[in-house]
This record gives C-alpha cells, sequence and structure tokens, in this order.
C-alpha cells in the first residue's frame, strides 16, 4: 500500500516555494553527512588504515588492500540504491532518507571504535569490511532520494540547479571531512595512528543529530504523491519498480556509462592523487589542505555548472568536463608530483573542475531519464552502478597499475582517459533531457 503525504498535493505557491528551498537544504545537509562519511573513508584508506588493520603487509600491499575495503562500499551501492529505491517509490521518499542517514551515521561513528588488528587481528578487518559494506548500502539509499526530493519539489527551469544541492553535498562532507583528517594529522605519526584518525569518524554522531532534526521538517514529494493519489484513484494494481525499470535496461545502462568518467575522476583524486602527491615529497597536512581548497571550491563550480545546464542542456555541461580531463590528466599528475603547495593546490582546483562539470547536471541527467513511478529506484540504480562502474575499483587499479609499471604514470593517466572517452561518446549519442516533463513521464 502506498503511503501519501496529503498535505504535498494542497500547498499554495508561496508555500510549496518556501518548502522546496526547505528540502533542497534538507537534501544538502543529508548529502554532506552521507559524503563526509563515505569520501572520509577514501582519505583514511590512503593514509591509515594500511598501518592500522593491514600491519602485516609491505607499505605498497598495505596501501592496495586498504583501497579494496574502499572498493566494499562501492559494490553495496547499487543494492542500497534498489533497496532503497524500491520502498521509496513505494512508500514515498522522505522516510527512507531518514533510514539511510540514521544507517550512515551510525556505521560511521563504529568504524571509529574498531580496535586496531594489534589487538584483535583479522577481525579488524572484517569489522572495517562489514562497516563499509554498510556505508555502501546507506549512500546508495541517500542519494536517490536526496536528489528526487530538490528535483520533483523544482521549478522546472531550475530543476539542475537545486537538484545539484544533493551533488554539492559531496564536496562539502568531503571538505569537512578533509579538514578534520588534516587537523588531527598535525599530531606524531604515532599518536595519528593510534587514535587521532578516530575522532574524525566519531564526529559523525553530531552531524547526524542536526541532520535527522532538519530532515523531520519537511513534505513528501508532491510529483510521487501526486503520481501516487492518481494510481490509488484508478485503482492501479502496482508494479514492482525494479521490473519496471528494468524492462528497458539500456535507460540504466546509458545512465550509469554516462557518469561513470566522472566518479573515475574523483576518486582517482581523492585516493590515489593524496597518496601520490605525498609520495612525491609532500608533507601530508599539506596535500589534504591542498585537497580541501579544491573541494571549496568544487561546492560552487557544481551549482554553477548545474545552473547553466538548465540554460544549455546537460550533455554539453558535461562533455566540457570530460573533454577538459582528457587534455589535463597528465599536466595535473605533474602538478602533484611537484612538491610545490601552490601548484599541488592548483592541481586539486583544475581536477575539481572538471569533475564539477560533469557532476553538477547529473542529479538532474540521471533522474530525467525515467517515470516518477520508478524514479527513485531506476535513478538510484543508474547513479550507484555509475559509481561502481567509474569509482569502485578506480584507486585499487590505479594503485596496481602504477606499482606494477615502475612508478610510471603512463597507464594510470591512460585509465582515467579510457573512461573518459566511453563516457563522452555515451553521451553524444543521447538524447538532451532539460526540457521535459516530470510529470507526464
Amino acid at each position: 500500500m502506498t503511503t501519501i503525504d496529503e498535505a504535498a498535493l494542497q500547498l499554495p505557491p508561496d508555500v510549496r516555494a518556501r518548502e522546496a528551498r526547505r528540502v533542497v537544504f534538507s537534501s544538502y545537509l543529508g548529502s554532506t553527512l552521507e559524503y563526509y562519511d563515505f569520501l572520509l573513508y577514501g582519505t583514511a584508506a590512503s593514509l591509515v588504515f594500511g598501518p592500522v588493520f593491514f600491519s602485516g603487509l609491505s607499505p605498497a600491499a598495505g596501501t592496495i588492500a586498504s583501497l579494496g575495503t574502499f572498493a566494499a562500499g562501492y559494490l553495496a551501492r547499487p543494492f542500497g540504491g534498489i533497496l532503497f529505491g524500491h520502498f521509496g517509490d513505494r512508500l514515498g521518499r522522505k522516510r527512507m532518507l531518514v533510514l539511510a542517514m540514521t544507517l550512515m551515521g551510525v556505521a560511521s561513528v563504529l568504524i571509529g571504535l574498531i580496535p586496531p588488528a594489534s589487538a584483535i587481528g583479522s577481525w579488524a578487518a572484517v569489522i572495517l569490511v562489514t562497516l563499509r559494506v554498510l556505508q555502501g548500502i546507506a549512500v546508495g539509499g541517500e542519494w536517490g532520494g536526496a536528489a528526487l526530493m530538490a528535483l520533483e519539489h523544482a521549478d522546472p527551469r531550475r530543476r539542475g540547479f537545486m537538484a545539484a544541492f544533493t551533488n554539492a553535498g559531496a564536496p562539502t562532507g568531503a571538505l569537512l571531512g578533509t579538514l578534520a583528517m588534516t587537523l588531527f594529522a598535525t599530531l606524531p605519526d604515532d599518536v595519528f595512528l593510534s587514535w587521532g584518525w578516530r575522532i574524525p569518524f566519531l564526529l559523525s554522531a553530531v552531524m547526524l543529530m542536526v541532520g535527522l532534526f532538519v530532515r523531520a521538517r519537511v513534505s513528501e514529494s508532491p510529483i510521487f504523491a501526486a503520481a501516487a493519489a492518481k494510481a490509488a484513484a484508478a485503482k492501479e494494481r502496482s508494479k514492482l519498480p525494479i521490473i519496471e525499470v528494468l524492462r528497458n535496461p539500456s535507460t540504466v545502462a546509458i545512465a550509469a556509462g554516462a557518469c561513470m568518467a566522472s566518479f573515475a575522476i574523483q576518486t582517482t583524486f581523492t585516493t590515489f592523487g593524496i597518496t601520490y602527491a605525498v609520495h612525491s615529497g609532500a608533507s601530508k597536512p599539506d596535500v589534504l589542505l591542498s585537497f580541501a581548497v579544491g573541494q571549496f571550491f568544487a561546492i560552487f563550480m557544481i551549482l554553477g555548472f548545474a545552473r547553466l545546464s538548465d540554460r544549455v542542456g546537460r550533455r554539453v555541461v558535461m562533455l566540457f568536463g570530460i573533454g577538459g580531463m582528457i587534455v589535463l590528466v597528465f599536466p595535473l599528475f605533474a602538478l602533484l608530483s611537484s612538491g610545490n603547495l601552490g601548484l599541488i593546490t592548483l592541481a586539486f582546483v583544475l581536477s575539481m573542475t572538471c569533475q564539477s562539470a560533469t557532476y553538477g547536471p547529473m542529479a538532474a541527467y540521471i533522474a530525467e531519464q525515467f517515470g516518477t513511478r520508478s524514479r527513485y529506484t531506476g535513478a538510484s540504480l543508474g547513479y550507484q552502478l555509475a559509481t561502481l562502474l567509474g569509482g569502485g575499483f578506480t584507486p585499487v587499479i590505479l594503485a596496481s597499475l602504477f606499482a606494477g609499471a615502475n612508478e610510471s604514470l603512463v597507464p594510470v593517466g591512460l585509465f582515467v582517459i579510457a573512461l573518459a572517452v566511453v563516457s563522452g561518446t555515451i553521451l553524444l549519442v543521447t538524447r538532451e533531457t532539460k526540457d521535459l516533463v516530470l510529470e507526464e513521464m
């Protein structure tokens, strides 16, 4: 049975506008929390988890193993998208978002409490992977609901911009997580590896309480409520959302393939880029600070590129970002290896410029591929498959290519370029979606 928020159907225009702003803020805040936790893990996997949880391995093998646990979260994200999407399309977006936020916050706090391998042996790694999988399930459910709540409350002429606040939460969360990790990375190495790295994870508890307070106050999506009411009035028999989506699997494949390069860019510089800069001689605090600057600019660039996509189209803006990365990938690695704080910062800012151009319009681009009654499931599945294809194994692949080629960057750069070419080709041959009428889909 579908639960309908009747109030969402009866709001006057001025109240709808105010409610839309509240929903967008809720989506932004929720996404910030989710990605603070999810991407904080990536930073910790690059710098901490190798020596703490895989101390019996060589430094290179420990890094690869810790980045492998990072990939576990990406493997779980499509499952989270299907699970939360199913109930989000049946019961509504709001309640699934509250559940996803709670699951992420609790899993992240527990990561900060895992004893080291020196205390409990291999169980430490088992617990770490388990909690990482729960993080993946949570973020898999969060993104689709948060993006759709903003998209379906928005003025059609501003859909890309409003939905992009969900994506802007990713660099905001990464910025907060990086700043927190940077602060504690200034401690002596033995203190940082003992307990300093844990504090940023434990701070998730505070962010969770704030996020739940805000999210509990928003109304259900009016487009979903109207579609559910129409189906109920017509006594339509509801089909499983995943069945509706998989009746046309090419739509999911197109959404995932067109967007996977964006996540390849993101994870390349969130994980491998940080490790490579430190490996090249820069200090951990300096590299993390440079990365944080790039994330700060990305917040505004994501929103700016999304607003541009409302005017000129999603595909044009996303292709600009992909083309930029193809041209800049090797120069960016050269900047990261310079050891110069200013040049390293420039590398992260430029990489985030390319990534923001692909990521800003993405929430609207993916969601606009699917009809209302299966949009949560379809958008979540498309997005999470893109994260898996583009981001899930990229850190491990890049670290392995780098080590296997005697620390040559050629195979690393070519791998990123190859994913960019695939995504760019898919975007070139697919339709523009910015002018579609969601209520008629």
